[in-house]
């Protein structure tokens, strides 16, 4: 195999989101002969979270595997999803020890291995989470004898300086840096100097007129009132998905392409 080709897609977000990945991607998988398919779904259920059915139907959507973030714990199908070890979902490694779930999974394609690590930045959130620059080093060292065709980092944070810094502190460790977290789609993906695909957000899949998944009426509002009113979710209209396209050549590990993904759809 001369290169492996991954769709990544940033944060899906709620029905519409979860619509939006059952309508465009058996297109997109055909368009880039994906081999894998690996999404963010912190706030696949309803906004926040993650149930038992919103998970089955993902997977049978043509989601190899999902990654996931803060909001995961949000339902409680979330503890015995991320605990069947038979279940494609991870969560952030750097949660205290003990925690519900695992942090990284390996991915077949063909005779090839993918690792595939899921990490959460600690600027800007309350909780206390261990280093992420750490536990990316002990992870790889835990995998270092095993022959892996490519390394892909899931990094769910708020701080793109945060962001950037793991980019370049993992540079030439791992096949590529992906961010998710904002919901806001940044347009610096490059390959960095030893061949680590990076981008600091890889975006929403989700209702595109609103405020970043949410009814924007009512978040304005709150920004006037600064009362804290729960803001409706957005079932159907105008919707985005955003993500990447990797390349991964599997003899050395490194990025040899990778491509913003933002299409809009009416649904």
């Amino acid at each position: 195999m001369q290169k492996i080709k991954i769709l990544f897609f940033g944060d899906v977000f709620g029905r519409l989101g979860r619509k939006t990945i059952k309508k465009l991607l058996p297109q997109l998988k055909k368009d880039y002969s994906a081999d894998l398919v690996i999404a963010n779904v912190e706030n696949l259920a309803h906004g926040k979270g993650v149930t038992k059915a919103t998970f089955e139907e993902m997977a049978d959507s043509g989601i190899d595997l999902m990654t996931s973030g803060n909001h995961i714990w949000s339902k409680k199908d979330a503890y015995n999803l991320l605990n069947k070890k038979n279940y494609q979902i991870i969560r952030p490694g750097n949660y205290p020890q003990n925690t519900p779930g695992q942090a990284e999974k390996i991915l077949k394609v063909g005779v090839n291995s993918i690792l595939v690590i899921n990490l959460i930045g600690r600027v800007f959130f309350r909780e206390d989470f261990d280093c992420p620059f750490r536990k990316a080093d002990e992870i790889l060292e835990k995998y270092k004898k095993y022959n892996l065709a490519g390394i892909i980092v899931d990094f769910h944070a708020e701080a793109t300086s945060e962001k950037v810094a793991l980019g370049h502190y993992l540079n030439g460790k791992v096949s590529a840096v992906l961010g998710t977290h904002t919901h806001v789609q940044t347009s610096d993906e490059k390959i960095l100097s030893k061949g680590t695909g990076y981008i600091s957000d890889t975006g929403m899949t989700g209702p595109s007129d609103s405020v970043i998944g949410l009814d924007k009426k009512t978040i304005i509002s709150n920004f006037l009132s600064q009362i804290n009113k729960p803001a409706d979710m957005i079932e159907e209209g105008q919707a985005q998905i955003n993500g990447v396209y990797l390349e991964i050549d599997p003899k050395t590990q490194k990025t040899k392409k990778i491509e913003r993904i933002n299409q809009t759809i009416k649904i």
